[in-house]
């Protein structure tokens, strides 16, 4: 088996809506609530960014899950597909294959079909309408299923990951994907209090819990599969893209509001001027911003 790292990952953009609502499922192939608004239109645009800062890791990854897949597999489903950026990455890696888009959210399958036909698309494209903790859809066997970012929230996983494993063709792949941590986009001394400070929020944020998941391996063979392999892709840029700056306010402001009474008074003070427009080290002014994050893809087969 091919082995990188495995850690446990927690991510803000879905903590608030994990508490909300167990059963919903908005994700990467992004990855869920924006921060600073828990509507669907904000998380929409979260996961938009999320892939907008991916580039062309997103392709890697596909690609990746396709070299461990049948050849020329006829249908690929994306489970949870959210906004349709890892709908359209495997529609680009699947060039013949009908690619099936399950999700709950009629706002996320409306801003996917928009994505599917402004890439031209939309003619390989069927879009489903489910709610995976009640029951697995009714399509066709398929040969490659993507899951990103999604596993972790639904209520019983296991149960879900059996549901692929009768829903794949024999020889058929599974990648679940999940974000290891969150993404880092500031040196350690930001020129304005303790050095640190972005590594207190993170840790505050592990503590609080935000979007834990599991090494998938044990889940995987329990409902059947057979482990083939796991990595992990990385994304590193300096400067950061031009989403980062969105995305990175979107993230402090998360921390600002979750972390209250996990960090220091001094701490929340800066976090307070990060996220002003009228500072010279706020984010919205700052040109040392970076980006640095990483996706772990697990690849496993029904025998």
């Amino acid at each position: 088996m091919e082995t990188h790292s495995d850690r446990h990952g927690h991510h803000p953009h879905h903590e608030h809506h994990r508490q909300q609502d167990r059963h919903r499922h908005d994700h990467e192939h992004g990855h869920g609530d924006g921060p600073t608004g828990h509507d669907e239109s904000a998380s929409a645009d979260m996961l938009d960014l999320d892939a907008e800062m991916l580039g062309s890791l997103l392709d890697e990854m596909t690609d990746w899950v396709g070299r461990h897949g049948p050849d020329a597999p006829k249908r690929v489903a994306d489970v949870g597909a959210g906004t349709g950026t890892g709908t359209l990455a495997l529609a680009r890696r699947f060039e013949a294959a009908e690619i099936v888009a399950i999700d709950r959210s009629p706002a996320l399958r409306d801003r996917l079909r928009a994505a599917a036909q402004g890439a031209g698309l939309a003619d390989r494209l069927r879009v489903v309408s489910a709610d995976l903790d009640v029951a697995w859809p009714s399509v066709d066997a398929v040969d490659v299923a993507w899951a990103a970012s999604s596993m972790h929230h639904v209520a019983d996983p296991d149960r879900v990951l059996r549901d692929i494993h009768g829903a794949l063709n024999p020889g058929g792949v599974l990648a679940v994907v999940e974000m290891d941590a969150l993404p880092r986009f500031l040196p350690d001394d930001i020129g304005v209090g303790r050095p640190g400070l972005e590594t207190r929020c993170h840790e505050a944020a592990a503590r609080a819990g935000w979007n834990a998941h599991p090494d998938w391996r044990p889940h995987l063979e329990r409902a059947g599969f057979e482990p083939v392999a796991q990595r992990t892709f990385t994304v590193e840029a300096s400067p950061a893209p031009p989403a980062a700056r969105r995305y990175a306010r979107r993230q402090f402001g998360a921390f600002r509001v979750a972390v209250e009474g996990r960090l220091a008074a001094d701490d929340l003070d800066v976090l307070d001027l990060l996220l002003a427009d009228d500072h010279p080290d706020a984010l919205a002014n700052r040109r040392d911003l970076t980006l640095r994050s990483s996706r772990t893809v697990w690849a496993a087969r029904r025998p």
